[in-house]
């Protein structure tokens, strides 16, 4: 397959494009500055993506955001906002003026678009909620629907947090755990739905390569753990102690309103993956950590 590819040099993105290449796909990359072989240049918030680099594909990947993961000025969550909501209007728009256009639209997405819940499961036909995140999440789908009024078939995959040791919230806990002063925040009683890095690239090449896969579906493992079972967990894997309680407070004070992520539980399951036939090489907590620090 011929496939174009955002936010390649991120966490995902940057193992997305070996898998695809190491099974014979020819991909091409958009990025703010292009500086490896088969990358174009695109300012996702400024502009159309370039038609040139659409025309041919059989799908595009749609990975590119702003990091989430920092304090929320009023600055950060403009940008936030604008690199979900402008640039996937402007990648919609790139793939109008392409010639021919590509069938397929996968977009990532997050596990906030429901918001917190507490302990309620939460499948893909829960409502949005209401808070900055939903809000964030319900602009960034509707952009990427947009395309399907253009004859592509659209997955959005709501992500939760992907366990892997470079980069993402699993590398913000080791330095705490490794030191053994790790352990569950703000009681420990909300949920954490996690996916190993390998089933979120294996969710997304089956929603590449499987045509069932469409509209929204929840990229998490089976079974959403607990804050406090999650830093059990890390802290068997990393054979430290795991209980040094960290308070609600202490996060909000040093995240200030991006501590919700943390904070606020969320138990979302992929109701949709499992019907469609998706088989999770890591459904287990102990498993997937040990794997991921391996």
């Amino acid at each position: 397959m011929r496939i174009t590819v955002t936010g390649a040099s991120g966490l995902i993105g940057s193992k997305l494009v070996e898998r695809l290449r190491s099974r014979g796909d020819e991909v091409t990359t958009l990025s703010r500055n292009p500086s490896s072989p088969g990358a174009v240049a695109w300012q996702p918030e400024r502009e159309p993506a370039p038609a040139a680099a659409l025309s041919g594909r059989d799908a595009v990947i749609h990975l590119a955001g702003e990091n989430v993961a920092q304090r929320w000025s009023d600055d950060a969550k403009r940008r936030i906002r604008e690199s979900r909501e402008l640039g996937t209007r402007n990648l919609v728009a790139g793939i109008e003026a392409a010639d021919p256009r590509p069938s397929v639209l996968i977009s990532s997405s997050a596990v906030g678009y429901y918001g917190p819940h507490g302990n309620e499961r939460l499948d893909e036909d829960t409502p949005a909620g209401h808070d900055f995140l939903a809000e964030v999440c319900v602009v960034w789908e509707r952009e990427a629907r947009q395309a399907a009024g253009l004859g592509l078939r659209v997955a959005t995959i709501r992500t939760g947090v992907v366990l892997d040791q470079g980069g993402g919230a699993l590398a913000k806990m080791l330095p705490f755990f490794k030191l053994g002063v790790g352990g569950p925040v703000a009681g420990g009683g909300q949920y954490m739905p996690w996916i190993h890095r390998d089933d979120e690239i294996g969710l997304l090449l089956a929603a590449l390569d499987n045509p069932g896969f469409s509209g929204a579906v929840n990229g998490s493992a089976p079974e959403p753990a607990t804050n406090r079972d999650f830093s059990r967990a890390l802290g068997r894997a990393l054979h430290r102690p795991a209980i040094a309680p960290i308070p609600a407070a202490a996060i909000k004070a040093l995240y200030g309103d991006m501590a919700q992520i943390v904070v606020d539980g969320v138990r979302m399951v992929p109701g949709r993956a499992g019907e469609l036939g998706y088989a999770f090489r890591h459904p287990d907590l102990d498993e997937a950590l040990r794997s991921t620090l391996q």
